[in-house]
């Protein structure tokens, strides 16, 4: 736990903090690479350099070090919605979100947890961190999506649930990995072409 702006942490407290966000950094890399079911705990010890007994010290549970890392992830997408500018119009300020979550997912940044996991939903819905990142964050994006909708730029028919839903989809979007291994196309254009289809559909016009 990161301590009170101000405060003065001990050498043993801030080497304990360096240790916690190495582990959370290597997990974030392994859920990327190779998502929660593949990963394994020995793999994150022997990424930080550190005996599985220590890092249990820090992280009770493979289900626990998921959680961190998806806490990292939200708390760097709080930090990024907080410098779009509020004369960005809404459905830019969605598109730039998805971008932004699409390009860390192409450089290999952005974990990947499975939808089907009762152990690790149980642990994400514990974790008040997770909860409350998550939650500011689903209000912000809602926020935007209501906006873009009054404005008839998104269509005002579909739920607001459902558009939220579809744009975090984009994190983990298999059409991202299909268009990279095809080797045809640079990672912005696979970002703009996957944003066209998100945003702009299928239908010509």
């Amino acid at each position: 736990m990161k301590p009170s702006p101000g405060v003065k942490t001990s050498f043993k407290a801030q080497m304990l903090q360096a240790r916690e966000d190495a582990i959370i950094h290597a997990v974030n890399h392994l859920l990327a690479e190779k998502g929660f079911d593949a990963m394994t705990v020995d793999e994150v010890a022997a990424n930080v350099g550190i005996a599985k007994a220590s890092l249990y010290k820090h992280f009770p549970s493979k289900e626990d070090l998921a959680a961190a890392a998806m806490v990292r992830t939200l708390r760097h997408a709080q930090a990024y919605l907080e410098r779009i500018t509020e004369e960005t119009p809404p459905l830019e300020k969605l598109r730039q979100v998805v971008r932004w979550t699409m390009e860390l997912k192409l450089a290999g940044e952005m974990p990947s947890l499975p939808s089907q996991n009762s152990s690790l939903r149980a642990t994400l819905t514990r974790n008040q961190d997770y909860m409350n990142s998550l939650i500011e964050v689903s209000d912000r994006l809602g926020e935007w999506i209501e906006s873009a909708q009054a404005q008839g730029s998104i269509n005002p028919q579909l739920p607001a649930i459902a558009i939220l839903y579809t744009l975090y989809a984009r994190a983990c979007d298999p059409v991202l990995e299909f268009l990279k291994m095809g080797g045809q196309h640079s990672d912005a254009q696979i970002v703009s072409l996957v944003l066209s289809t998100c945003f702009d559909g299928l239908k010509a016009r």
